[in-house]
C-alpha cells in the first residue's frame, strides 16, 4: 500500500510539474479584427504591363512579394477620362468619378474667375516649412469625402490620416478634407512642406528629417544603371530619338551627371525626374510612420503614399526607355524596403496595403508611326485658331474662351447677348472639330447632360464630365494620338484607351488571401473595398462597389 501511495503521488506531482513547465503550444499569429494600419500606395503613370515586362529584373520582396503573398486584381480600369494625376488620386480614394468629385483634371478653365485654376491651389492658405508659394494648397476643390475622411468620422477623429507625395495633389487629394496632414516636396528648398490648412508649423520629426538634406545627397551622384546596361533587353538602345533630354545634355544616355545638371534643370527640383525622388519618398514614408506612431494606437490609422518620379521620368523618356526600366527596378527595391519596414514596425498581419496607379501611358506616337502603327500628334493650336476664325465668320465672334484637356469652353454670355442657341453652337463646334485628322469623336455638353451612354469612349467622357466645371464640347483623339507636344519624344496620358485606363491593383497584408482574379473592376471599387474591410461608411459620393474574394 505504501508503494502504491508513493507511485500515485509521484504521477500526480509529475503531471502538475509538466502542466506548469512542460512544452507549450506554438504561438498563434493572431490577426486582429481590424488592421491597425492601412497603407495606400499609388505609382504615378504605372502601366499594367510594367509588372510583367520587367519581372525577371525584380527581386523577391517588392512586386513579386505582392504577387506571391497578396491578391492580384488583373483587370482594373479607370472608368472615365481624362486619365490624369489629380482625377486619378481622387477617384482611388473617393470611389467616384470626376463627374461627382469635381476634380475634372489637374487644371481647368474656371468660368467664375475667368482663368485656369489648379486642382489643389488655395491662395487662402500659406506655406508651412518653406518661403515659396508651393505650400498654398488644400483639398477645397474636392467635392466629396475620401476613405480617410470616413475613417476619421467613424471614431470622432481618433484615427490619424496622412498623405505624402512629391506632388502636392498626390498627397492632398488622397488624404481628404479632415486629414491630420499632407506633406509634399518643395523643389526650391529641398524640404517636405505643408500648408496652414493642416497646421501652423511643421512637427519636430519633419524638421529633423529636412535637416538631413537627403535631396542634396541624392543629387550629388550620377544616375547610372543599377544593373549592367547590356541586361536591359526590354528597352530600346540607350541612345534613341524617342527620348527627351535634360538641359545641358546632348544625348539621352547614361550616366546622367546630376550634380552638373542640377543648376540648369530646376535645382533641387531635379530629383523629381530621377529614381531618387522615389527613394526620398520611401525614406519619408518610414519617417512618417515612426514620427506619428501610425498604427500604434487603439484605432486604425491611414497613410497614403504616392510615388511620383515614375511619371516625370515617363514623360521625358517614354515607355521604351532604359531610364523607365531602371526606375522600376529601383522602385521594386524601394517597395521591398517599405514592406520590410512594415514587417518590423507593426507586422504584416496588422497592416492592410493596396497598390495601384493613377493612370498608364501611351507609347511614344513617333515610335508607333515608325513601326507602321497608326498614331500621331494632334495640333491643338492649329485646330483652335481655325475654329475661332470660322466662328467669327459664322457668328461674328470667336466665342472660344479656352481650350484645354481636349475641351472647348464657349463664351455663354456672348452667346446669350447675340441670342444664339447654345445647343446649335455646340453642335457646330463639335462637327467642325470632327474634320481634323486624329479626332475619333466629339460630344457636346447638351449631349452629355441629356443622354445616358453605355459604350466606350462616350461613357468614359460622361463619367469625367462635371456639369458645373467641364467645357461645352469634348474631343476624343484616336488611339495612339495625343495633343500638342513640344517635341516628338517621351509620352503622356489622358485618353480613354486601355494603355491609359488599365492599371495594376494589388492587395497585401491583413486578412488578404493569396490569389488573383481576372474579373473586370473599376478603379472606383478600391475605396468601398477598403471601407468594407474597416466596417465604415463609404465616401459620400461613392459610385464603386466592393471587390469580393480578397479577404480570408
Amino acid at each position: 500500500m505504501k508503494y502504491a501511495i508513493t507511485f500515485i503521488f509521484t504521477l500526480s506531482l509529475t503531471a502538475f510539474l509538466l502542466s506548469q513547465n512542460g512544452p507549450k503550444k506554438p504561438a498563434v499569429n493572431i490577426i486582429p479584427a481590424k488592421p491597425k494600419l492601412v497603407v495606400g500606395i499609388i505609382i504615378d503613370q504605372m502601366r499594367f504591363d510594367y509588372v510583367y515586362r520587367f519581372w525577371d529584373k525584380y527581386g523577391n520582396d517588392g512586386f513579386k512579394r505582392l504577387v506571391n503573398e497578396g491578391y492580384n486584381c488583373r483587370d482594373v480600369n479607370y472608368n472615365y477620362v481624362p486619365t490624369f494625376t489629380g482625377p486619378g488620386h481622387s477617384s482611388v480614394y473617393s470611389g467616384t468619378t470626376p463627374s461627382i468629385s469635381g476634380i475634372i483634371s489637374n487644371s481647368w478653365y474656371d468660368r467664375e474667375s475667368g482663368k485656369e485654376v489648379y486642382c489643389v491651389e488655395d491662395h487662402n492658405v500659406k506655406s508651412v516649412g518653406a518661403e515659396s508659394p508651393e505650400g498654398e494648397s488644400s483639398p477645397h476643390r474636392l467635392l466629396v469625402t475620401t476613405i480617410g475622411d470616413q475613417l476619421r468620422l467613424s471614431n470622432n477623429k481618433q484615427s490619424k490620416v496622412i498623405g505624402i507625395a512629391l506632388k502636392d495633389r498626390g498627397a492632398i487629394l488622397p488624404a481628404g478634407h479632415t486629414a491630420n496632414a499632407a506633406y509634399w516636396y518643395d523643389g526650391v528648398s529641398g524640404k517636405w512642406i505643408t500648408s496652414t490648412y493642416y497646421m501652423n508649423e511643421l512637427p519636430s520629426w519633419v524638421d529633423t528629417f529636412n535637416t538631413k538634406k537627403l535631396p542634396q545627397k541624392y543629387l550629388s551622384q550620377s544616375w547610372t544603371t543599377i544593373l549592367p546596361a547590356d541586361q536591359y533587353k526590354e528597352s530600346l538602345p540607350d541612345d534613341n530619338k524617342y527620348e527627351g533630354l535634360f538641359s545641358g545634355e546632348t544625348k539621352p544616355v547614361f550616366p546622367h551627371d546630376l550634380a552638373s545638371l542640377q543648376a540648369a534643370n530646376g535645382g533641387l527640383g531635379l530629383i523629381r525626374t530621377t529614381p531618387f525622388g522615389n527613394s526620398l519618398t520611401e525614406d519619408f514614408a518610414e519617417a512618417t510612420l515612426t514620427g506619428e506612431q501610425l498604427g500604434k494606437g487603439n484605432v486604425t490609422d491611414f497613410l497614403c503614399v504616392s510615388f511620383s518620379s515614375t511619371d516625370y521620368i515617363g514623360h521625358m523618356y517614354g515607355p521604351q526607355s532604359m531610364e523607365i526600366e531602371d526606375c522600376y527596378i529601383r522602385l521594386d527595391k524601394e517597395l521591398a524596403d517599405l514592406f520590410h519596414f512594415i514587417d518590423s514596425y507593426i507586422g504584416k498581419n496588422n497592416a492592410l496595403v493596396f497598390l495601384t496607379a493613377d493612370h498608364g501611358a501611351v507609347e511614344t506616337p513617333q515610335y508607333l508611326k515608325d513601326n507602321n502603327i497608326p498614331a500621331g500628334y494632334f495640333n491643338d493650336s492649329k485646330a483652335v485658331d481655325s475654329l475661332k476664325k470660322t466662328l467669327r465668320n459664322v457668328y461674328g465672334d470667336s466665342l472660344v474662351l479656352s481650350f484645354g484637356n481636349e475641351q472647348v469652353f464657349l463664351d455663354r454670355k456672348t452667346m446669350d447677348a447675340k441670342k444664339l442657341d447654345h445647343t446649335a453652337v455646340e453642335r457646330f463646334v463639335a462637327d467642325f472639330l470632327m474634320g481634323f485628322k486624329g479626332v475619333q469623336s466629339t460630344m457636346t455638353r447638351t449631349d452629355l447632360i441629356s443622354e445616358q451612354y453605355t459604350d466606350v469612349p462616350k461613357k468614359l467622357i460622361q463619367n469625367g464630365f462635371n456639369a458645373q466645371r467641364s467645357g461645352d464640347v469634348c474631343v476624343i483623339l484616336q488611339p495612339g494620338w495625343f495633343g500638342e507636344w513640344p517635341k516628338h519624344t517621351g509620352t503622356t496620358h489622358g485618353a480613354p484607351w486601355s494603355y491609359d485606363t488599365h492599371v495594376p491593383l494589388f492587395w497585401w497584408g491583413w486578412k488578404v488571401k493569396n490569389g488573383n482574379s481576372d474579373d473586370a473592376h473599376n478603379i472606383t471599387d478600391v475605396a468601398p473595398t477598403v471601407c468594407m474591410a474597416l466596417n465604415i461608411q463609404f465616401p459620400d459620393g461613392c459610385t464603386g462597389v466592393p471587390i469580393t474574394g480578397i479577404m480570408k
